[in-house]
Protein backbone atom coordinates (compact mmCIF):
# COMPACT_ATOMS: atom_id res chain seq x y z
CA UNK A 1 0.00 0.00 0.00
CA UNK A 2 1.22 3.47 -0.87
CA UNK A 3 1.06 5.54 2.28
CA UNK A 4 1.89 8.96 0.80
CA UNK A 5 1.91 10.22 -2.78
CA UNK A 6 4.25 13.20 -3.15
CA UNK A 7 3.43 15.39 -6.17
CA UNK A 8 6.24 17.47 -7.67
CA UNK A 9 5.31 19.92 -10.46
CA UNK A 10 8.32 20.83 -12.61
CA UNK A 11 8.83 23.90 -14.76
CA UNK A 12 12.08 25.68 -15.56
CA UNK A 13 13.92 24.67 -12.37
CA UNK A 14 16.93 22.69 -13.61
CA UNK A 15 19.17 24.55 -11.15
CA UNK A 16 17.17 23.27 -8.15
CA UNK A 17 15.59 20.01 -9.25
CA UNK A 18 18.33 17.57 -8.27
CA UNK A 19 18.41 18.83 -4.68
CA UNK A 20 14.64 18.46 -4.49
CA UNK A 21 14.61 14.92 -5.89
CA UNK A 22 17.58 13.89 -3.72
CA UNK A 23 15.65 14.92 -0.62
CA UNK A 24 12.62 12.91 -1.75
CA UNK A 25 14.40 9.73 -2.79
CA UNK A 26 16.12 9.64 0.61
CA UNK A 27 12.90 9.75 2.63
CA UNK A 28 12.83 7.49 5.69
CA UNK A 29 9.23 6.53 4.86
CA UNK A 30 9.57 3.79 2.27
CA UNK A 31 5.96 3.19 1.24
CA UNK A 32 5.70 6.36 -0.82
CA UNK A 33 5.48 7.27 -4.47
CA UNK A 34 7.00 10.39 -6.01
CA UNK A 35 4.88 11.74 -8.86
CA UNK A 36 6.92 14.12 -10.99
CA UNK A 37 4.91 16.16 -13.47
CA UNK A 38 6.92 17.94 -16.17
CA UNK A 39 4.61 20.82 -17.05
CA UNK A 40 6.14 21.43 -20.48
CA UNK A 41 9.43 22.70 -19.04
CA UNK A 42 11.63 24.21 -21.80
CA UNK A 43 14.99 23.59 -20.08
CA UNK A 44 16.88 20.40 -19.21
CA UNK A 45 14.54 19.27 -16.44
CA UNK A 46 13.39 16.17 -18.31
CA UNK A 47 16.97 14.88 -18.62
CA UNK A 48 17.31 15.21 -14.85
CA UNK A 49 13.97 13.50 -14.27
CA UNK A 50 14.92 10.61 -16.59
CA UNK A 51 18.16 10.09 -14.64
CA UNK A 52 16.28 9.82 -11.35
CA UNK A 53 13.63 7.50 -12.81
CA UNK A 54 16.38 5.21 -14.07
CA UNK A 55 17.90 5.05 -10.60
CA UNK A 56 14.55 4.75 -8.77
CA UNK A 57 12.08 3.08 -11.16
CA UNK A 58 9.84 1.74 -8.38
CA UNK A 59 9.75 5.00 -6.47
CA UNK A 60 9.37 7.74 -9.09
CA UNK A 61 6.46 7.98 -11.52
CA UNK A 62 7.21 10.60 -14.18
CA UNK A 63 4.77 12.30 -16.54
CA UNK A 64 5.06 14.93 -19.26
CA UNK A 65 2.19 17.26 -20.15
CA UNK A 66 1.64 20.48 -22.03
CA UNK A 67 2.26 23.60 -20.00
CA UNK A 68 -0.82 24.47 -18.00
CA UNK A 69 0.59 26.12 -14.90
CA UNK A 70 1.25 25.00 -11.34
CA UNK A 71 -2.36 24.24 -10.45
CA UNK A 72 -2.91 22.17 -13.58
CA UNK A 73 0.25 20.15 -12.90
CA UNK A 74 -0.79 19.50 -9.29
CA UNK A 75 -4.29 18.43 -10.36
CA UNK A 76 -2.74 16.13 -12.96
CA UNK A 77 -0.63 14.53 -10.23
CA UNK A 78 -3.62 14.14 -7.92
CA UNK A 79 -5.41 12.15 -10.62
CA UNK A 80 -2.41 9.78 -10.82
CA UNK A 81 -1.92 9.42 -7.05
CA UNK A 82 -2.56 6.09 -5.29
CA UNK A 83 -1.52 7.07 -1.78
CA UNK A 84 -3.64 7.09 1.33
CA UNK A 85 -2.38 10.67 1.82
CA UNK A 86 -1.13 13.26 -0.67
CA UNK A 87 1.67 15.77 -0.21
CA UNK A 88 3.12 18.46 -2.47
CA UNK A 89 6.69 19.65 -2.89
CA UNK A 90 7.63 22.46 -5.26
CA UNK A 91 10.60 21.50 -7.41
CA UNK A 92 12.80 24.37 -6.23
CA UNK A 93 12.36 23.40 -2.56
CA UNK A 94 13.64 20.40 -0.60
CA UNK A 95 12.53 18.45 2.46
CA UNK A 96 14.05 16.87 5.53
CA UNK A 97 14.67 13.12 5.30
CA UNK A 98 12.06 12.31 7.96
CA UNK A 99 9.33 14.69 6.75
CA UNK A 100 6.80 12.27 5.32
CA UNK A 101 7.45 9.58 7.91
CA UNK A 102 6.74 12.03 10.73
CA UNK A 103 3.68 13.50 9.05
CA UNK A 104 2.26 10.08 8.23
CA UNK A 105 2.89 8.70 11.72
CA UNK A 106 1.06 11.71 13.14
CA UNK A 107 -1.81 11.20 10.71
CA UNK A 108 -2.27 7.60 11.84
CA UNK A 109 -2.27 8.51 15.55
CA UNK A 110 -5.85 9.73 15.35
CA UNK A 111 -6.90 9.41 11.70
CA UNK A 112 -6.25 13.10 10.97
CA UNK A 113 -7.57 14.56 7.73
CA UNK A 114 -4.59 16.91 7.44
CA UNK A 115 -1.23 17.04 9.19
CA UNK A 116 0.91 20.19 9.07
CA UNK A 117 4.50 21.03 9.97
CA UNK A 118 6.57 24.18 10.41
CA UNK A 119 8.72 25.61 7.61
CA UNK A 120 12.34 26.62 7.12
CA UNK A 121 12.30 29.77 4.98
CA UNK A 122 15.72 29.63 3.32
CA UNK A 123 17.30 32.93 2.29
CA UNK A 124 20.78 33.27 0.72
CA UNK A 125 22.23 34.50 4.01
CA UNK A 126 19.97 32.98 6.67
CA UNK A 127 17.22 30.49 7.46
CA UNK A 128 14.13 31.51 9.40
CA UNK A 129 11.60 29.13 10.96
CA UNK A 130 7.96 29.91 10.14
CA UNK A 131 5.19 28.38 12.21
CA UNK A 132 2.34 26.46 10.64
CA UNK A 133 0.18 28.44 13.11
CA UNK A 134 -1.39 25.18 14.34
CA UNK A 135 -0.15 25.01 17.91
CA UNK A 136 -1.99 21.84 18.96
CA UNK A 137 -3.98 19.01 17.41
CA UNK A 138 -7.53 19.90 16.44
CA UNK A 139 -10.45 17.48 16.64
CA UNK A 140 -13.65 19.54 16.61
CA UNK A 141 -15.38 21.61 13.93
CA UNK A 142 -15.51 24.68 16.17
CA UNK A 143 -11.74 24.57 16.66
CA UNK A 144 -11.24 24.13 12.92
CA UNK A 145 -13.44 27.15 12.19
CA UNK A 146 -11.33 29.25 14.56
CA UNK A 147 -8.13 27.93 12.97
CA UNK A 148 -9.27 29.48 9.69
CA UNK A 149 -8.43 32.86 11.20
CA UNK A 150 -4.75 32.03 11.58
CA UNK A 151 -3.42 29.40 9.21
CA UNK A 152 -0.38 29.11 6.95
CA UNK A 153 -2.26 28.42 3.70
CA UNK A 154 0.38 26.74 1.57
CA UNK A 155 0.04 23.35 -0.09
CA UNK A 156 3.49 22.01 0.64
CA UNK A 157 3.90 21.84 4.44
CA UNK A 158 1.04 19.35 4.79
CA UNK A 159 -0.27 15.93 3.91
CA UNK A 160 -3.95 15.46 3.09
CA UNK A 161 -6.27 12.50 2.98
CA UNK A 162 -6.71 11.76 -0.69
CA UNK A 163 -10.50 11.81 -0.27
CA UNK A 164 -10.39 15.57 0.40
CA UNK A 165 -9.63 16.15 -3.27
CA UNK A 166 -12.93 14.62 -4.25
CA UNK A 167 -14.48 17.92 -3.14
CA UNK A 168 -11.96 20.54 -4.31
CA UNK A 169 -9.00 20.88 -6.67
CA UNK A 170 -6.56 23.68 -7.39
CA UNK A 171 -7.96 26.59 -9.38
CA UNK A 172 -6.17 26.88 -12.70
CA UNK A 173 -4.51 29.96 -14.12
CA UNK A 174 -4.20 32.04 -10.95
CA UNK A 175 -1.63 33.01 -8.37
CA UNK A 176 -2.11 32.12 -4.68
CA UNK A 177 -3.88 28.91 -5.66
CA UNK A 178 -2.83 27.32 -2.34
CA UNK A 179 -4.85 29.85 -0.36
CA UNK A 180 -7.84 29.43 -2.67
CA UNK A 181 -7.85 25.64 -2.33
CA UNK A 182 -7.31 25.47 1.42
CA UNK A 183 -10.09 27.90 2.31
CA UNK A 184 -12.48 25.95 0.09
CA UNK A 185 -11.32 22.74 1.77
CA UNK A 186 -11.96 23.87 5.35
CA UNK A 187 -15.64 22.80 5.55
CA UNK A 188 -14.61 19.23 4.67
CA UNK A 189 -11.87 19.01 7.30
CA UNK A 190 -12.78 17.28 10.57
CA UNK A 191 -9.35 17.10 12.20
CA UNK A 192 -5.86 18.57 11.90
CA UNK A 193 -2.71 17.14 13.42
CA UNK A 194 0.47 19.14 13.88
CA UNK A 195 4.17 18.29 13.97
CA UNK A 196 6.02 21.20 15.57
CA UNK A 197 9.20 20.85 13.54
CA UNK A 198 10.37 22.62 10.37
CA UNK A 199 10.48 19.72 7.91
CA UNK A 200 10.32 21.51 4.57
CA UNK A 201 12.81 24.04 3.22
CA UNK A 202 11.16 26.85 1.29
CA UNK A 203 13.85 28.40 -0.91
CA UNK A 204 13.50 32.12 -1.55
CA UNK A 205 14.27 33.07 -5.15
CA UNK A 206 14.36 36.60 -6.52
CA UNK A 207 11.86 35.74 -9.26
CA UNK A 208 9.47 33.72 -7.12
CA UNK A 209 5.85 34.78 -6.64
CA UNK A 210 6.51 35.96 -3.08
CA UNK A 211 9.15 38.35 -4.49
CA UNK A 212 7.10 39.55 -7.46
CA UNK A 213 4.36 42.17 -7.45
CA UNK A 214 2.26 42.93 -10.48
CA UNK A 215 -1.39 43.01 -11.46
CA UNK A 216 -1.70 39.27 -10.76
CA UNK A 217 -1.89 40.37 -7.14
CA UNK A 218 -5.57 40.97 -7.96
CA UNK A 219 -6.01 37.20 -8.00
CA UNK A 220 -6.33 37.51 -4.21
CA UNK A 221 -9.61 39.39 -4.74
CA UNK A 222 -10.92 37.13 -7.50
CA UNK A 223 -10.00 34.03 -5.50
CA UNK A 224 -11.76 35.20 -2.35
CA UNK A 225 -14.86 36.24 -4.24
CA UNK A 226 -14.86 32.72 -5.64
CA UNK A 227 -14.46 31.28 -2.15
CA UNK A 228 -17.47 33.23 -0.90
CA UNK A 229 -19.51 31.99 -3.85
CA UNK A 230 -18.32 28.42 -3.19
CA UNK A 231 -19.53 28.59 0.42
CA UNK A 232 -22.90 29.94 -0.69
CA UNK A 233 -23.37 27.39 -3.46
CA UNK A 234 -22.45 24.44 -1.24
CA UNK A 235 -24.53 25.50 1.78
CA UNK A 236 -21.64 26.42 4.10
CA UNK A 237 -22.03 30.19 4.14
CA UNK A 238 -24.26 30.68 7.19
CA UNK A 239 -22.24 28.29 9.36
CA UNK A 240 -18.89 29.85 8.44
CA UNK A 241 -19.93 33.46 7.81
CA UNK A 242 -18.02 35.09 10.70
CA UNK A 243 -14.81 33.21 9.96
CA UNK A 244 -15.15 33.73 6.21
CA UNK A 245 -15.85 37.43 6.75
CA UNK A 246 -12.70 37.82 8.83
CA UNK A 247 -10.54 35.97 6.32
CA UNK A 248 -11.95 37.91 3.39
CA UNK A 249 -11.31 41.32 4.96
CA UNK A 250 -7.93 40.24 6.29
CA UNK A 251 -6.68 39.22 2.86
CA UNK A 252 -8.00 42.33 1.12
CA UNK A 253 -7.14 44.97 3.73
CA UNK A 254 -4.01 43.32 5.07
CA UNK A 255 -2.23 40.95 2.67
CA UNK A 256 -3.46 42.45 -0.62
CA UNK A 257 -3.05 46.09 0.38
CA UNK A 258 0.34 45.62 2.04
CA UNK A 259 1.71 43.87 -1.04
CA UNK A 260 0.12 46.51 -3.28
CA UNK A 261 2.39 49.04 -1.56
CA UNK A 262 4.98 47.91 -4.11
CA UNK A 263 2.88 49.42 -6.91
CA UNK A 264 3.34 52.94 -8.21
CA UNK A 265 1.28 55.42 -6.21
CA UNK A 266 -1.45 55.76 -8.85
CA UNK A 267 -1.84 51.98 -9.13
CA UNK A 268 -1.79 51.63 -5.34
CA UNK A 269 -4.64 54.11 -4.95
CA UNK A 270 -6.66 52.19 -7.52
CA UNK A 271 -5.97 48.94 -5.64
CA UNK A 272 -7.19 50.49 -2.38
CA UNK A 273 -10.45 51.60 -3.98
CA UNK A 274 -11.05 48.18 -5.53
CA UNK A 275 -10.40 46.45 -2.20
CA UNK A 276 -12.79 48.81 -0.39
CA UNK A 277 -15.45 48.29 -3.05
CA UNK A 278 -15.27 44.51 -2.76
CA UNK A 279 -15.34 44.51 1.04
CA UNK A 280 -18.35 46.85 1.06
CA UNK A 281 -20.18 44.62 -1.41
CA UNK A 282 -19.43 41.31 0.27
CA UNK A 283 -19.30 42.21 3.97
CA UNK A 284 -20.56 45.77 4.58
CA UNK A 285 -21.07 45.16 8.33
CA UNK A 286 -17.79 43.38 9.05
CA UNK A 287 -16.92 45.81 11.87
CA UNK A 288 -19.52 44.06 14.04
CA UNK A 289 -17.51 40.84 13.86
CA UNK A 290 -15.88 40.21 17.26
CA UNK A 291 -12.88 38.46 15.67
CA UNK A 292 -11.46 41.81 14.55
CA UNK A 293 -11.01 43.07 18.11
CA UNK A 294 -8.61 40.41 19.36
CA UNK A 295 -5.31 41.87 18.08
CA UNK A 296 -3.63 44.89 16.57
CA UNK A 297 -3.95 43.88 12.92
CA UNK A 298 -7.71 43.39 13.43
CA UNK A 299 -8.01 46.93 14.74
CA UNK A 300 -6.12 48.13 11.66
CA UNK A 301 -8.71 46.42 9.45
CA UNK A 302 -11.64 47.86 11.40
CA UNK A 303 -10.25 51.38 11.06
CA UNK A 304 -9.05 50.97 7.48
CA UNK A 305 -9.76 54.01 5.30
CA UNK A 306 -8.09 56.14 2.63
CA UNK A 307 -6.01 57.97 5.25
CA UNK A 308 -4.65 54.80 6.84
CA UNK A 309 -4.00 53.39 3.37
CA UNK A 310 -1.89 56.44 2.53
CA UNK A 311 0.05 56.13 5.79
CA UNK A 312 0.60 52.46 5.01
CA UNK A 313 1.95 53.26 1.57
CA UNK A 314 4.67 55.53 2.93
CA UNK A 315 5.50 53.37 5.93
CA UNK A 316 4.96 49.93 4.40
CA UNK A 317 8.43 48.59 5.17
CA UNK A 318 8.00 48.96 8.93
CA UNK A 319 4.30 48.16 9.14
CA UNK A 320 4.60 45.09 6.90
CA UNK A 321 6.91 43.48 9.47
CA UNK A 322 4.28 43.95 12.16
CA UNK A 323 1.05 42.99 10.43
CA UNK A 324 2.17 40.05 8.32
CA UNK A 325 3.00 38.22 11.56
CA UNK A 326 -0.74 37.95 12.34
Amino acid sequence: MVKVSVIVPVYNVEKYLEKCLDSLTMQSLKDIEIIVVNDGSPDNCQKIIDKYVQKNPDLIKAFIKENGGLSDARNYGIAKARGEYIGFVDSDDYVEATMFEKLYQKAKEDNYDIVVCDVNMVFPDQTRVISSCVEKDINTKEQIKKQMLNFYPTAWNKIYKRSLFENVLFKKGVWYEDTELIYKMFPYINSIGTVKEPLINYVQRNNSIIKTYDKRLYDYIDNFNGIVEFYKTNGFYDEYKKELEYCYVRYLYNTFIINACHFKKKDYKAAVEIAKKNVNEQFPHYRKNRYFYHHLSGIFMVTFCTLSANVLYYCNGFIKKIFLKH
